[in-house]
């Protein structure tokens, strides 16, 4: 036998498929004989002594909620008109199941649930929610998530100005009615309390006056972190935790990591052996314990939180920024002051959007799951391993859907399903679909009975792509304002992890932190450079583009795991070190060309894979990133003395040229 043609048709309803291959398709030559999973073509022999008869065979089945087609030839020799029946099958069958992006259902909350808003388009998302202790109220966030992001991604309009200089006139606010008073001046205002309260509890540490300002109850956390001890480390250097203090916030810790992606309709070339990473995200930590950890901190250290507060606007003048919210609770407005501004607020910041033009970031994670305490048998699963990076099928609708799974306190685990994302008007990437895959194909990653399983929260966000060219390419700051986290597309380009790239970078930016405010270095030329912008990570963004399907560009459904399979593979005969540096941002410009030559000499199509999926455009934007991640590798291994003469001199060049210093 011998295989013709796999395609995916991006529909669930594989029996719509299978009837239109039997009932309506009319082949233009062959006799069609309607089987149990599709039809068969049959031909005129020109021996009777064949055993076989000459036949091309059409099946379908379904995996990931949506269907696949593959077709055989019986046989060696070409069947009659053999290439013009194949074209004719899949031009028709993608005229008849073409892609479709459902919009976002309306939902009225003052005259329905979101339950009875959302039950007929997502009819398994409105049931484990409703199982979920907070399930309500965690399913309108997702749903008012998931709209916010529609609109920024499909609005012409220039991104809504919130940030303001002080002699620019400001959109009417009242503030006569606010509780706090004007003149009441804080060090450092972040806005965003996730990946801010971090920050916010190091900088209360060395001094600072903090107020941190939280849209949620402070706490909620809606993502799961997991991290490695060598990465924690930088926050007990930093005196933010104790050793023992650390020990408390571990959920779990597992003993190994693995990385595999399905390679069954994989060419030879593109098959690998699983990809062990024993301390890659392997310790998986209470988040919600974190946080409270770090508000108590801050407020210990004499910081402030005000949660439930929207941030609105801020103005900014050559003393200081006054930042407009309203407390939520109350629908009252307040003010605040402060000598520095910090968005934290993650991919959705209106901050973000205004400084980059309505170009926060080129790419999006769409990230769903939950964290369930319970109902997996025995056999299913190992609480004492986790799984990295793992895909269970090709292709799904345009995505290749990726899971990972991290063990957590007690019989808990942590499951995400996500997919590299090109953000498209058309197809912005929907949550809520993504939740509906999620509680559809679980039980296919993992032998379950989703009605045995004790759903404790829900984990969803979207989570931001920046493809660098250099550290200049994108603003991140304003006077007296500055990004971090996602808002400043701060993530791994392979497991998008803007947690642990903040951790891995936390040092340097309170560093430079703290000498900006000491020196009053608060302009935004200034404050720009306070990015953990990385050469390395520029170049190894090619891969994230290379696991997504552009929208409304068709390829192979094998495509994204035959590349992925390519690259583990050769990560997997590498020493343990070289992958772990390698995901965690570290690898050398030695490895990276190393591992790439081997890469392009062991699968010569892989070159013509990315070049399919990436386009001329990016991969000329690439081979900038390229050059300048050459360049700054020569010119670290020429200056390589600077940073220690640096360390010895600092006293007296930063007391004389704090700048220059900075």
């Amino acid at each position: 036998m011998k295989e013709l043609l796999y395609l995916e048709v991006p529909t669930p309803n594989t029996l719509a498929v299978r009837a239109w291959l039997q009932e309506t398709f009319e082949p233009a030559v062959g006799t069609a004989i309607a089987t149990v999973d599709g039809l068969r073509l049959e031909f005129p022999h020109p021996s009777e002594a064949s055993a076989l008869p000459r036949a091309l065979s059409v099946f379908v089945w379904s995996l990931q909620r949506t269907t696949y087609l593959k077709a055989y030839r019986w046989g060696d020799t070409p069947l009659p008109q053999e290439a013009r029946l194949i074209r004719q099958l899949e031009q028709q069958i993608r005229q008849t199941f073409p892609p479709t992006f459902p919009e976002l259902p309306p939902f009225a909350p003052a005259q329905e649930t979101i339950f009875e808003a959302l039950a007929a388009h997502f009819p398994k998302t409105v049931t484990y929610f409703q199982r979920m202790p907070n399930g309500k109220a965690d399913l309108e966030r997702v749903y008012w998530w998931e709209k916010r992001w529609r609109d920024s991604v499909r609005s012409p309009k220039a991104p809504r100005q919130v940030i303001f200089r002080q002699m620019e006139p400001l959109p009417a606010v009242a503030v006569a009615d606010s509780t706090t008073d004007p003149s009441e001046t804080f060090d450092i205002v972040y806005v965003g309390g996730a990946l801010g309260i971090i920050h916010a509890a190091v900088m209360a540490s060395l001094g600072y006056r903090v107020l941190m300002i939280e849209r949620l109850p402070f706490g909620r956390m809606h993502r799961e972190w997991n991290i490695s001890r060598a990465e924690f480390q930088s926050l007990i250097d930093l005196g933010l935790f104790t050793e023992a203090e650390f020990e408390s916030l571990i959920a779990r810790e597992y003993e190994d990591g693995y990385n595999k992606f399905f390679d069954a309709n994989n060419p030879a070339v593109a098959k690998a052996p699983v990809l062990h990473t024993p301390t890659v995200l392997n310790v998986a930590l209470n988040s919600e314990a974190l946080l409270k950890r770090c508000g108590e901190k801050l407020l210990a250290a004499g910081g402030t939180i005000w949660d439930e507060t929207e941030f609105e606007q801020a103005q900014v003048g050559d003393e200081g920024v006054t930042i407009q919210v309203r407390d939520r609770t109350t629908d009252t407005p307040k003010i605040a002051s402060g000598r520095l501004l910090i968005d934290a607020m993650g991919t959705a910041s209106p901050i973000a959007w205004q400084l980059n033009n309505g170009r926060a970031f080129d790419s999006v994670c769409p990230t769903v799951g939950a964290c369930v305490s319970g109902g997996f048998e025995p056999e299913v699963w190992d609480s004492t391993y986790g799984d990295v990076l793992f895909s269970h099928g090709d292709i799904s609708r345009g995505r290749q859907l990726i899971w990972e799974l991290f063990p957590s306190q007690g019989k808990e685990l942590t499951i995400y399903l996500f997919h590299y994302h090109q953000v498209h008007p058309d197809n912005p990437g929907s949550l809520l679909t993504m939740y509906e895959d999620f509680f559809h194909i679980l039980p296919e990653y993992r032998r379950c009975n989703l009605d045995k399983l004790t759903w404790r929260k829900p984990t969803f966000g979207y989570i931001p792509g920046y493809f660098s060219l250099g550290k200049d390419d994108r603003t991140v700051a304003f006077d007296r304002l500055v990004a971090i986290g996602d808002a400043a597309s701060l993530q791994s380009p392979l497991v998008f992890t803007g947690f642990g790239s903040l951790i891995r970078n936390l040092a340097r930016l309170t560093n430079l932190l703290d000498m900006a405010l000491r020196h009053d270095l608060l302009k935004a030329k200034h404050l720009n450079q306070i990015r953990a912008f990385q050469s390395n990570v520029a170049v190894t963004w090619l891969f994230s583009k290379g696991m997504m399907v552009p929208t409304g560009q068709v390829i192979p459904p094998a495509r994204v795991n035959s590349m992925l399979n390519t690259f583990f593979g050769i990560l997997e005969s590498e020493e343990p070190a070289v992958a772990d540096r390698f995901i965690k941002d570290r690898a050398t410009w030695s490895e990276f060309n190393r591992m790439a030559l081997t890469a392009a000499s062991k699968n010569p199509a892989l070159l013509w894979w990315i070049w399919q999926l990436a386009g001329t455009q990016d991969l000329l934007r690439w081979l900038g990133s390229y050059l300048n991640y050459t360049l700054q590798t020569f010119l670290l291994w020429l200056f390589s003395w600077f940073p220690g003469w640096l360390n010895q001199n600092r006293g007296w060049v930063e007391k004389t040229h704090p700048a220059l210093c900075f």
